[in-house]
């Protein structure tokens, strides 16, 4: 947590000098309020991190050509602060004025598009339809697979969303298999506490959730969230994501008084960090009813 602040700290006094010799639709300026933003949507804080993008999007419109990279990274940005806010509707529309322009100024076989495929695949899969992310997951790791070496952590990005996307489907074999290539990368390629290894323990036991091996699911679970509690802010909402599994889990195998306990916690810290209309919150409300 406390990079975090540091970090806006540094960016805040960076953003003070810029705004006092620049004009202010510089595109310097644009850079810093996309700094800003990120580090507020590392945090989870995804109202702060909107009104840093807009600030920075309003100047990259105004002071770029059309088809320019950096206006596609706004509109990328933006889209993904959207899907984590679940307002999948704006996240397509954001996502798709990004992939218009990188189709246009980039080679076919470019990492970016490949991001860009990617992330259009996790609105499709939040949304549910998982056959419409496969597409999009399938173009992405066929360039990814072209243009980055075999341990690329984006590699395992796509192995990854593949695997939850077959999760999704009632596909478990296959599930499994594509979560762990992508487990494997990670390993060789992250620091042991990363939060990318955490989501990978999470999908793992996910999949095991989904075929009725509690004990393994939540085997897995706890590493994730070992993991998560060490490396994101208290009210994260990935870290809800892991209390929320715990909980299930426990819930699955009669344990009510603990699965109540995860719940909780994990309903604190979605109604503190997520907007008041957003689906998980009301899930994890049904959730602790049943």
């Amino acid at each position: 947590m406390g990079d975090y602040s540091k970090a806006l700290e540094f960016y805040d006094k960076s953003l003070k000098i810029l705004e006092k010799s620049l004009p202010p639709d510089h595109p310097d300026l644009a850079t810093s309020y996309n700094n800003i933003g990120n580090v507020y949507r590392n945090m989870g804080n995804y109202s702060k991190a909107l009104e840093f993008y807009d600030k920075a999007l309003k100047i990259d419109e105004k002071s770029l050509p059309l088809n320019h990279p950096d206006l596609a990274t706004s509109y990328n940005n933006i889209g993904g602060v959207y899907d984590s806010m679940g307002n999948y509707s704006k996240a397509l529309e954001f996502y798709g004025k990004s992939l218009k322009i990188l189709e246009k100024s980039l080679s076919p076989n470019h990492p970016n598009l490949a991001t860009s495929y990617n992330n259009i695949g996790n609105v499709y899969n939040n949304m549910g339809n998982y056959s419409k992310a496969l597409e999009f997951y399938d173009k992405s790791l066929k360039i990814r697979e072209k243009s980055l070496p075999p341990n690329h952590p984006n590699l395992a990005s796509s192995y990854n969303n593949i695997g939850l996307a077959y999760d999704s489907m009632g596909n478990y074999s296959k599930a499994l298999e594509f979560h762990e290539k992508s487990h494997k990368i990670k390993e060789k390629s992250l620091p042991p506490n990363h939060p990318d290894l955490a989501t990978s323990y999470n999908n793992i036991g996910s999949v095991y959730g989904n075929t009725g091996n509690y004990s393994k699911a939540l085997e897995f679970y706890e590493k994730d969230l070992e993991i998560t509690k060490k490396s994101l802010p208290p009210n994260h909402p990935d870290l809800a994501t892991s209390y929320n599994n715990i909980g299930m889990a426990y819930s699955e195998q009669g344990d009510y008084p603990k699965a109540l306990s995860y719940l909780e916690k994990a309903l604190a810290i979605r109604q503190k960090s997520l907007p008041p209309t957003h689906p998980l919150i009301e899930t994890t409300i049904d959730n602790i009813d049943i």
